[in-house]
């Protein structure tokens, strides 16, 4: 049977006239208005190629024309027209670059690549180079039978990945030595701030919650630091930053939590025992950041007293890709599983009494309590954490330990011969990171090491403390690596030999007796074949959209075409560690300007920042920069946000983290939003009304005629209109919000989009804003 590549012919598209985004030409992916606009010669239009478009969606002319039937209208404009209200109608072409076969693309970004330096990175700060087992980047991170799936609502057609989300949720619990985990978060900062808002529940010290106070290690992870900032703000929450070494530092709170790191950022071991005796002493609930690798060697937090473990498993086969997306850690005790934030996989039985798997307690909690939930993360790091858990299978208990032991030793190994050399170390004893002490030779050092195109983390400057580099190895990291290491730093020195050197053990004092990962899943699969074959049973309790079509919703990831995902493999992308010198990565400086531009353009926005990591942080953002501009204008007294009752139940939660006060506004019986409540609500507060959140399209799919009109009254009662763009997918080309007159608007990439953006722009939810608004937009959520 032959496939028509053809477009559908223009009596389909525009019986009726053309459609608001340009002609039958446009249907073809041709984003440029019309032939030989541009100065191209006639014969070279006429030249055809595949277009990317029709390879990849399959609808032929007849298929749109049995569909238009159906539903009852002779064109797409006349479907256009029925749904989309006309005033808020574009009618002009995106002014965006004409669209690109296949292979052009990937020849495209390929020379994009091209412009980034991969250098070996001993950067550390919580992200390490890795291994990604081939069987499984082939087979879990390359395939549609994994990557395309709806949110696992629906348990029935999603035990095996609630399966190897419970191995996820098993390994956490296993090294961390907390008896519960949720399914994964989205980064070790946004976990850490969970944690916070968490302990702030949980705590029991009433004198500690009134204070409002929660105490920071200064050896935590500084983009951790930030993102707390940022994250207490809103909440009047006040954060200390300190040294857990100082004495009676807990009893001079009182502190409703704590965070400390562990290892700490510059690599050393510390013993918190003590320090979290003396915090449960005064009620202060303690969270330790613990990196998951190095708890196969030390002494897991739930051992010397955690109440909360949080981190990353992005050195669980998961590549750097620039910082992200990886997949996030969040253990705690049984007794406050019931304020777990995210999703948590449960172990029930079905109708015949076989075992079966489903979401448990706060499974999108937010649709229940809305304004009272206690957290607005909804989603979980699927794809990535899956990847995490099957490298845990893949390798087992012994696996990641002699990764671990191999990753140790060579640490120690460098510290001897840095020692040999003169260099001055921390005491401390460490796992992976070493703080070298290099005063007046820094420059000269990092010279060197740029010479061989290697990157040191250069700690910044202190008047009160001499300069210092730092070295963090990984898996990645073998035996002649260290001596040429050795060699950048010994300058004219003789570099001492591998022979020379002697690596000590790990001092007993912190290492880890018990035992972990012993359920059968983590000792049976271990070679490629076993988990090749676990793999696949899996995948076949699994309905993907390899299988069939998934109409659940605005969170459904499409079948993202294979020329879309082939990059996110690629070294020059996944292989770049995210504080690297900017001069290093001009490809993602070229991608991301390119896609602020596009969607700038797609939104009607002055301005995109591709920061947030999905729709809740793009709402939280929204809101905060709405907050921000507020205070700016001596309003900060504006703290109402009005959300209509069919909104997506991640909005209220959002407004009250972003410190605001939800009124619901009531919807007509066709869901829609009942204008004459919401226009008595925005009088009653006018003078505190600060935003909107409104979805558009509306959750039930629809362009409602009043969105303008909307946007018109909360204006009027000086308030802002933060548009949700959780369904942009159904705006693009159509209608723009910025033109609707919203203020703020989050983008879900990976709905709207692909896949790809993910990995290649770190973001799922963009917020773009106006031109004044710039200024507020917080530097790191």
């Amino acid at each position: 049977m032959s496939y028509d590549y053809t477009a559908m012919s223009s009596d389909v598209l525009t019986k009726t006239g053309s459609t608001s985004t340009g002609s039958a030409a446009k249907a073809k992916g041709d984003s440029s208005a019309s032939e030989g606009a541009a100065g191209v010669p006639t014969w070279i239009e006429s030249l055809t190629s595949e277009s990317f478009v029709w390879r990849h969606l399959g609808p032929t002319a007849l298929d749109i024309s049995q569909m238009l039937t159906v539903l009852g209208f002779d064109s797409l404009a006349a479907l256009i027209a029925a749904a989309v209200p006309e005033g808020i109608r574009v009618n002009a072409p995106l002014a965006i670059e004409k669209g690109l076969s296949e292979t052009e693309a990937l020849r495209k970004i390929a020379d994009i690549a091209g412009q980034n330096q991969v250098y070996r990175s001993y950067i550390g700060l919580g992200y390490a180079s890795c291994v990604t087992p081939p069987v499984i980047q082939r087979n879990i991170l390359e395939n549609p039978g994994w990557y395309t799936q709806y949110t696992p609502y629906q348990p029935e057609i999603s035990q095996g990945r609630l399966e190897a989300l419970l191995n996820y949720q098993t390994m956490v619990t296993d090294l961390t030595g907390l008896e519960i985990a949720n399914a994964s978060l989205l980064d070790e900062g946004t976990a850490a701030a969970e944690a916070m808002n968490m302990s702030f529940g949980v705590c029991q010290n009433k004198a500690a919650k009134k204070a409002q106070r929660f105490w920071v290690s200064a050896a935590c992870h500084p983009q951790t630091i930030e993102v707390i900032k940022t994250r207490s703000r809103p909440l009047n929450i006040e954060v200390i930053i300190g040294d857990h070494r100082s004495p009676d530092l807990i009893a001079n709170g009182p502190f409703f939590g704590a965070l400390l790191q562990y290892p700490a950022t510059d690599g050393a071991i510390f013993d918190y025992a003590p320090f979290i005796e003396q915090a449960h002493a005064a009620g202060t609930i303690v969270t330790v950041a613990a990196d998951l690798l190095s708890l196969t060697l030390l002494k897991p937090p739930g051992e010397f007293g955690a109440d909360i473990a949080v981190g990353s498993t992005q050195r669980f086969g998961v590549p750097l890709g620039y910082g992200g997306p990886h997949a996030a850690y969040f253990a705690t005790k049984q007794t406050y599983a019931r304020k777990l934030p995210g999703r948590l996989v449960g172990l029930s039985k079905d109708t015949q009494g076989a075992p079966a798997l489903r979401l448990a307690l706060q499974t999108r909690e937010q649709h229940i309590r809305r304004d009272a939930a206690t957290s607005n993360i909804c989603t979980a790091q699927v794809l990535l954490a899956i990847i995490a858990s099957t490298y845990a299978v893949y390798h087992g208990p012994a696996g990641l330990k002699g990764i671990a032991h191999k990753i140790h030793q060579l640490t120690m190994a460098l510290a001897d011969g840095l020692q040999k050399l003169g260099y001055q170390l921390g005491q401390a004893p460490v796992f992976d990171t070493l703080t070298v002490v290099t005063g007046e030779r820094t420059a000269n050092i990092i010279a060197r090491a740029a010479e061989q195109q290697i990157n040191l983390r250069i700690d910044p400057e202190r008047s009160d403390h001499p300069r210092t580099v730092g070295v963090s190895l990984d898996e990645t990291t073998d035996a002649e690596q260290i001596t040429e290491l050795l060699a950048i730093f010994a300058g004219d020195q003789a570099v001492p030999t591998l022979a020379s050197l002697s690596p000590t053990p790990l001092p007993t004092d912190f290492s880890r007796t018990s035992a972990y990962l012993t359920h059968p899943t983590f000792n049976q699969y271990h070679s490629e074949t076993e988990l090749l074959r676990y793999l696949y049973s899996l995948q076949k309790k699994d309905l993907s959209l390899a299988d069939a079509m998934i109409p659940l919703g605005s969170c459904t990831m499409k079948l993202n075409a294979t020329a879309e995902m082939v990059p996110i493999t690629w070294p020059e992308f996944g292989q770049i560690h995210p504080f690297v010198p900017l001069a290093q990565t001009q490809g993602y400086q070229t991608l991301f300007t390119q896609l602020e531009n596009w969607l700038s353009e797609i939104t009607g926005f002055a301005g995109v920042s591709l920061q947030p990591n999905a729709g809740s942080q793009g709402e939280y953002t929204g809101l905060l920069v709405i907050q921000e501009y507020h205070q700016s204008q001596g309003e900060a007294h504006r703290n109402i946000c009005l959300i209509p009752q069919s909104a997506h139940g991640t909005n209220p939660a959002s407004a009250v983290m972003a410190g605001m006060k939800v009124v619901a506004v009531k919807c007509d019986d066709d869901g829609n939003i009942d204008v004459a409540d919401l226009a008595a609500k925005a009088e009653k507060h006018t003078e505190n009304l600060a935003a909107l959140m409104v979805t558009y399209p509306s959750t039930h799919g629809v362009f409602e005629e009043s969105i303008k009109h909307v946007c018109e009254i909360i204006h009027s009662h000086g308030g802002q209109v933060y548009m949700d763009g959780a369904n942009m997918n159904a705006q693009v080309g159509l209608c723009r919000p910025g033109d609707i007159g919203a203020d703020v608007c989050h983008l879900n990439l990976h709905k709207t989009f692909a896949f790809l953006m993910v990995a290649v722009a770190q973001a799922l939810a963009p917020s773009g804003w106006r031109p004044i608004w710039w200024p507020f937009y917080p530097a790191i959520i």
